[in-house]
């Protein structure tokens, strides 16, 4: 058991533990436009949107530079961009390989599944 919790914290200090998956569906109806955009290329509301996320923390998987791109996830009632991403991974940006939701600027991330439907 100590074993065990011992390895749960260092995965978590190390950024390797991750929260289950998100459906898209339950994503917060700010981060579903931000998935719409995506998916047509724009326009994004912000200059920073698209640009390459080089996770350097390695909290997600590693791939070659350029593979990750980032998209803000606007927070109500903020002035500023908030701590909400969208980070897509893939060669092809409108039809991403990938993507996670991030609701704390990088500290976790969780997996954006697809509904059954999509």
């Amino acid at each position: 058991m100590r074993f065990a919790l011992t390895l749960l914290l260092l995965a978590s200090l190390f950024g390797l533990a991750q929260a289950a998956d998100i459906a898209r569906s339950t994503l917060p109806p700010e981060a579903r436009e931000v998935m719409a955009l995506i998916a047509t290329g724009g326009p994004f509301p912000y200059k920073r949107d698209g640009i390459v996320f080089g996770n350097f923390e390695k909290r997600l998987p590693i791939e070659k530079r350029g593979y990750y791109r980032e998209y803000t996830v606007p927070t109500p009632g903020l002035s500023h961009r908030g701590p909400r991403r969208i980070v897509c991974g893939g060669w092809e940006t409108r039809q991403p390989d990938v993507c996670y939701y991030t609701a704390d600027h990088y500290r976790s991330f969780r997996k954006i599944a697809q509904d059954a439907s999509q």
